[in-house]
Formats: structure tokens, C-alpha cells, sequence
């Protein structure tokens, strides 16, 4: 998966914006797709990893100690874990990031398109390839699909950022609920394949995903993968960022039109398929061995004499010592992997039962314990370092825990849901709310959310001031220890209590007085009062697109899709790629003109074309007899085909990209 000649270009971008030769606004995409972008702190940057599954060798543990030591500004010598089970880097000086890449590479560690609008780091159950439960080892295929769409063509830009998480199981512990794609491992009338969600995902309006596929079997996993970013590609709302996640189709489009435009892109895509992977299927046994998808126990795996073990990360940071001590014990233990997992711990699978004393031996000597109950407390970053952030979420999340309920406790420095806070049972989301002619900062409590199977979205609770929250997590905490009727839930005993009942329960940690407000405008971890000053850009979701450039990816579709219904003898079909090829370039040239795309049917292709720009003589002509051409044979359309490609070579050296 690593591209050296990408790294040097890369490298040799950075030299051009240091000469002047580009500039820092064309030069934000380039890093963006390196999976670098800025921090809170001026002149530094975050470098972010990809890490399909979370899965990482012991060497590799002591090349990202080697990227600290090496470049990360003196006093902060530390990794952060993300809940896409990616590993970043913070305090990097731009300079230094290629250099980074190069020495990542070294270890088969890439950061091509971890941030912008990409297929993101794909995701897994933690226990993936070990779970006794599961259908089938989806690491397998995790891999082949991060493979065949990095540096995809329809992927290098999309309208905003795409997720995909896979679970080997119906209990879907890799949360597909809150994913632009989910897919889930399941067995059918003795088939195997997968079942597919879609649509999900969290920010200031969650969306709980929906059945996209029942079933769909190996062999047609990457097309209709491919088929939902098609979906994506061309129906996504580019013109407004806020709103151009695939979640929003829903509210362009109905369910049924969304099943009827997916099964159209499917078709395609299988047409011209020439990838599939295989699995080891295998009958699952016993019960879930993880809640809410965590695992929070030792835990037995499908290996006899095997167990997994999850390691509790405080605040989700790994310093240098303890990244090469981990090396070295792994090592030492002759264990060959261990993960990042959703809630920003790790877990080491397939540990031998006999090791498991100098396991807790060597990582209680680095400062790491075996995950216990109400240590599963996951944190965004924060104010302390996130552009967006509102307040500073971090010192709130060490000085509150899920208690001897193990209640899992999520907390964002803002509403963008990094922190996946409508999944947590108690979800926290940071906000300036005015008491007494003051902004105060304050958390939203989410309460009652689990994004596995059966579960749902947080619903919301009152809101809190910073200061306070500790009490209402702990006050939350105790009254359903005290009230929890045998085997409840936290999220059924939120749903039986009421929205009044928390109301009640918190009311007084809710009221402010005038005498108390200078006290609780101060943040935790803060000494000076609250003010809510500019926010930065969220880089890490993507910038601006070439209305040209996002062409390519179309026109490479259209090419093959039409030689794949060609090779079938389907005329009809292939005449339609066509058309929709040059109805894209159109469109395209015009959008970037300076207006929106006008067009759906080729015969107004050539009139939009003449208003938009002067063309070279003849060249409007042209257009307008490939529209009009008849293609009753395989022949005709070959040459029309062609004819076509040569006429978007030479509108495209109109405007410099041909």
C-alpha cells in the first residue's frame, strides 16, 4: 500500500510551496491527502495514520517511539489513538512531515488519505479473526477493500469524508449503525456473504443507518462497495460542505429511491468487477464475548488455550516509553500484533493463557493495566489542541469514570461527534450556553446510546456546566446502580425513567446563580474565564474541490463500465456511458465557469457548452453529431467511443488540463 513516488511528490510539493512556486490554498489539498493537517497550536500540524483494523507489529510500535523522538516538538512525546483506530502525531513542524512519511514507510506504514474527502481508515470488531462468534475473519477482507480504493481514481475526491466499518458477526460490534458503510458477516440459506448498512452517521445530526443490501456474497463485496461510493460521487451536495455527507441523500431522496439508485450502481460496478476475495467461513460458538463492542475483560478466543486481552490507554495517549517497551514485551512474549481499538485502548489477541502473568508483569512496569471496570471513558481531543473544539474535554474525561457499573462514557469537545458521544451510555458534548448575561461552558448529556446491533442513538439530556459534570456523571451513575431492575441496561433504564426524571435528578447541578458565575466560567484544566473566541477549519474533513479534477474519476467509470457491457454484446448499455460521459465533462466545464452544472440529457449538451465558453470552430459541432450519431452495432459505438474521448481531450486543453 505504499507509494514511494507518491512520498516523492509529496516532497517535492512542500519544496514548492517553500519557494513560492504553489501557494498555501492549492497546496492544502496535497497534504490533506497525506492525512496531515492543522492543529490549535500556529505552525504546527497533525500527521494522522491509516491502520486498516487497528492492527500494528511490534517494529512498527517502535517507529512511531522513533517519529516522536525524532520530530514532535520537545515536551510532547506521545501518539494519540483515535476512534477510527488510527494512531496521530501532534506538534510537527510542516518541514519535517515528509521525512516522516519516508520512515513510516519503511515499516509499511502509510497516512495516504487518512483525512479530506477520502475513504477513510476502515474499521473492525476488535477481536476480528478471533471472536468465537464470528462467521469469518473480515480482516481478510477489510484489507482487500482499503487496498483496491486507496488512490482509487473516485475516491482521490469525494463530496466530503466516507467511513466503513466491517463486522464478522450479527452483533455488528464494529458499530455499522453510525457508518456511511456498513458490513456485516452473516450466513444465508447456507451462503455466506454479508449484510450492508448505510447511510448512518453522527455530527450535529446524527442518522442511524439503514438495510442497504440483506445479502450480498463475496465475490460482489467490492463492487457494491464501489457502488455506494458511486452514490456518493455523483448525488452527494458538493456546494455546501455542511451537508455533503452520503447521510443527507436521505433527505433528498426516498429510501426506495436510494435502494433503485444503488442497485443501478451495483449492476455496473459488477459488470466490470475483476476482484473478489475469499474467506475462511467457519460455525460461530458461544455467547458475545464483547458489550457494546468493547471488551472489557480477558477474554477466550476461537483458539484453544488463546485469549485476548484489552489494555486500558488513558486519555487514548502512548508515550515513547511506553510505545517501545510494548515492542519489547511483545516481542519477548513472541505475540505478533496488537490493535487500536474504537473506544482508543488497545488489545492483544491470541495471547497463550500461560503468558498471561508476564503479559500483566510487563505492562503494569510501563504503566499500562489490563482494562477494568469504569475505565472506558473516550475523549476527543479537545480545546487543547482541536480548532473546532468549544471546550476542553480532556481534563473533564480524567477526572470522571464509568464506575463498578463499567458504564461506557464518551466525551467531544464540541458536536462534531469525534468522540462518538451518541454511542456512549452517558455522551457528553461540549457548548457555550448564557447564564446570567454569561457564556458559561457547558456539556449536553447524551444518555443511553449503544451503536452495535439492537442498540440506538443517545437521546438528549439536560445540560451541565463544565464544572459540574463530574457530579452529574457520578450522581447519573448512582441512581441506576439504585434503581436498575435485575439485568437492565443503562440505556432501558433511561428509557423507562424518562426525560423528566433527569431533568429532576440534575436540576440543581443545572441552575446557576449570579454569585456563582465566575467560578464556573472557568473551564476544568482552565484558569481564565470562558470566552468563546473564532474557531478554527476543521482541516481533517476535506477541502476544496476542482470541479475538473473530480472528472477524471467520473470519466474513468463511464470507460469502464462501457467496455464491460460491450464485452457482453449490451449496445444499449455501453451508448448510455457515453452519454454520460460527455453530459459529465459539460457539466464539469461549466461549474467551473462559475455556474452550476444545467444539464441531464445530451442533446443540451452543445447549446450549454457555446454559453459557456468560446470554443476553437467546429468544436460545438462536433459535440453536436456524437449526440446525434446512431450506434445499432458494436462497431459503430467503438468508433463513436472513440470519436468522443478525442472530442474531451481537446474541450479539456481549452480550459489547461487536457
Amino acid at each position: 500500500m505504499i507509494d514511494h513516488g507518491v512520498l516523492a511528490k509529496f516532497e517535492a510539493d512542500v519544496a514548492a510551496l517553500r519557494s513560492g512556486a504553489i501557494d498555501a490554498e492549492r497546496f492544502a489539498p496535497l497534504r490533506l491527502l497525506q492525512g496531515i493537517f492543522t492543529q490549535r497550536q500556529e505552525g504546527y500540524y497533525v500527521l494522522r495514520t491509516k491502520l486498516p483494523g487497528g492492527r500494528l507489529r511490534p517494529a512498527q510500535l517502535t517507529a512511531l517511539a522513533e517519529v516522536v523522538e525524532e520530530y514532535c516538538r520537545e515536551g510532547h512525546a506521545e501518539v494519540y489513538l483515535t476512534t477510527r483506530q488510527d494512531i496521530q502525531f501532534h506538534y510537527l513542524q510542516l518541514d519535517d512531515t515528509p521525512a516522516v512519511l519516508h520512515h513510516l514507510a519503511r515499516y509499511g506504514i502509510t497516512s495516504r488519505e487518512a483525512s479530506g474527502n477520502t475513504v477513510r481508515n476502515i474499521t473492525a470488531c476488535p477481536l476480528a479473526g478471533h471472536c468465537p462468534r464470528e462467521h469469518v475473519d473480515v480482516n481478510r477482507h477489510l484489507e482487500a477493500v482499503a487496498r483496491y480504493f486507496l488512490d482509487h481514481p473516485l475516491t482521490r475526491q469525494l463530496p466530503r469524508k466516507f467511513k466503513i466499518s466491517f463486522s464478522g458477526c450479527e452483533a455488528d460490534c464494529a458499530q455499522g449503525m453510525i457508518s456511511d458503510l456498513a458490513v456485516i458477516a452473516t450466513q444465508r440459506e447456507g451462503q455466506q456473504g454479508f449484510r450492508l448498512l448505510a447511510f448512518g452517521g453522527l455530527g450535529a445530526r446524527p442518522y442511524t443507518a439503514v438495510e442497504l443490501a440483506p445479502f450480498v456474497t463475496e465475490a460482489d463485496l467490492i463492487p457494491a462497495v464501489e457502488a455506494v461510493l458511486m452514490l456518493h460521487h455523483r448525488h452527494s451536495d458538493r456546494s455546501n460542505r455542511a451537508r455533503s455527507r452520503i447521510k443527507f441523500l436521505r433527505d433528498r431522496f426516498t429510501l426506495e429511491q436510494l435502494l433503485e439508485m444503488y442497485q443501478e450502481e451495483f449492476r455496473r460496478s459488477r459488470a466490470t468487477s475483476q476482484f473478489a476475495v475469499r474467506g475462511q467461513w467457519r460455525e460461530p460458538t458461544g455467547a458475545v464475548p464483547c458489550r457494546q463492542g468493547s471488551v472489557r475483560s480477558v477474554v477466550p478466543t476461537h483458539q484453544p488455550g488463546r485469549v485476548a486481552v484489552p489494555v486500558d490507554v488513558r486519555l487514548g495517549k502512548l508515550g515513547t516509553r511506553q510505545l517501545r517497551g510494548l515492542a519489547e514485551l511483545l516481542h519477548a512474549l513472541g505475540l505478533a500484533e496488537v490493535r487500536v481499538t474504537v473506544e482508543k485502548n488497545l488489545l492483544i489477541p491470541a495471547v497463550p493463557e500461560e503468558a498471561l502473568a508476564a503479559l500483566h508483569e510487563g505492562l503494569a512496569r510501563l504503566g499500562l493495566v489490563v482494562a477494568r471496570p469504569g475505565g472506558d471513558v473516550v475523549s476527543c481531543p479537545g480545546a487543547t489542541l482541536c480548532p473546532l473544539a468549544i471546550t476542553h474535554s480532556q481534563p473533564l474525561a480524567s477526572r470522571i469514570n464509568g464506575g463498578s457499573s463499567d458504564l461506557q462514557i464518551r466525551v467531544n469537545g464540541c458536536q462534531n461527534g469525534c468522540a462518538q458521544s451518541d454511542t456512549g451510555d452517558i455522551g457528553l458534548y461540549g457548548k457555550a450556553k448564557r447564564h446570567c448575561g454569561a457564556l458559561i461552558p457547558s456539556y449536553v448529556l447524551q444518555l443511553g446510546g449503544d451503536g452495535t446491533a439492537g442498540g440506538a442513538l443517545a437521546e438528549d439530556g439536560p445540560v451541565v456546566p463544565a464544572r459540574r459534570t463530574p457530579e452529574a456523571v457520578q450522581r447519573l451513575h448512582d441512581a441506576y446502580l439504585g434503581e436498575r431492575q435485575a439485568e437492565e441496561t443503562f440505556r432501558a433504564w433511561v428509557v423507562r425513567s424518562g426525560s423528566g426524571y433527569f431533568d429532576t435528578l440534575l436540576a440543581d447541578l443545572c441552575s446557576v446563580t449570579p454569585e456563582q458565575v465566575p467560578e464556573l466560567q472557568r473551564d476544568l484544566g482552565v484558569n481564565e474565564a470562558f470566552r468563546l473566541s473564532k474557531r478554527g477549519i476543521g482541516e481533517c474533513g476535506g477541502g476544496q474541490e476542482d470541479p475538473l479534477l473530480l472528472l477524471e474519476a467520473e470519466l474513468l467509470y463511464q470507460r469502464n463500465s462501457r467496455n464491460a457491457f460491450l464485452l457482453e454484446g449490451n449496445v444499449e448499455e455501453a451508448r448510455s456511458c457515453i452519454d454520460a460521459a460527455i453530459i459529465a465533462t459539460v457539466n464539469a466545464v461549466a461549474r467551473k465557469l462559475g455556474g452550476e452544472g444545467e444539464v441531464n440529457d445530451p442533446r443540451g449538451c452543445p447549446a450549454l457548452l457555446q454559453r459557456r465558453l468560446e470554443l476553437p470552430a467546429g468544436l460545438a459541432d462536433e459535440l453536436e453529431s456524437i449526440v446525434v450519431t446512431p450506434t445499432p452495432g458494436e462497431d459503430e459505438l467503438v468508433a463513436l467511443a472513440a470519436r468522443m474521448e478525442q472530442w474531451t481531450v481537446r474541450v479539456l486543453a481549452v480550459e489547461g488540463k487536457g
